[in-house]
């Protein structure tokens, strides 16, 4: 199972840049962005069906096939909320105002309590009817601070302890975060899929 070209179901560059870094050179992944301006209403309940969802629509939209990434943040306090609406947890006001939402949600909450993972979930579809998707899941397992720490990444990165590396996840290098990442976890499992390995 051999593909040249991937259209990747995201506008976002920093997206397609880690996922490129992880995939290698073997696969040329593009954007969307390419072929459509327009974002699929993400109406599925569940990381899963969202990247099936977005998948689909990006291969129908580009005629590649497509790789869609669904992720997230997940705090146990909060019953896994943000989950499938972390980009949009505070309305759609960014970054910032989702970070200060989160922190204000877990003010009065002990470090003990404060258990999260991120989660990523890859879809890859053939074409946009394909019966069988590849599915892979990624899950990194930290605890959220007190307080914004580091200025690499995105998202909720500032505000993610990674206890592996004593740090926030804002405060690793790129290099290294593609090698901890949800996202580079289910990127593993995918290459083992696509057989990148041994190329």
């Amino acid at each position: 199972m051999k593909f040249k070209q991937l259209v990747l179901a995201s506008h976002n560059a920093g997206k397609l840049k880690e996922l490129q870094a992880m995939l290698g050179d073997a696969v040329q992944l593009r954007s969307i962005g390419e072929f459509s301006q327009v974002e699929p209403d993400e109406t599925g309940l569940s990381f899963v069906e969202n990247a099936i969802l977005k998948a689909r629509n990006a291969a129908r939209i580009s005629g590649l096939p497509a790789l869609a990434d669904d992720s997230g943040l997940a705090v146990d306090y909060l019953g896994g909320a943000p989950g499938i609406y972390s980009a949009r947890y505070a309305n759609g006001k960014g970054d910032a105002a989702n970070n200060a939402k989160l922190l204000d949600a877990l003010k009065a909450v002990p470090e003990a309590e404060r258990g999260a993972q991120f989660v990523c979930v890859l879809a890859l579809v053939r074409h946009a009817d394909d019966p069988l998707p590849i599915l892979c899941e990624g899950l990194w397992h930290g605890r959220i601070l007190h307080a914004a720490s580091g200025d690499h990444g995105f998202g909720y990165d500032p505000l993610f302890w990674v206890p592996e590396r004593d740090c926030s996840s804002a405060e690793l290098s790129p290099s290294e975060k593609n090698l901890l990442s949800h996202r580079a976890r289910a990127m593993a499992i995918l290459r083992q899929r696509l057989s990148l390995e041994h190329e």
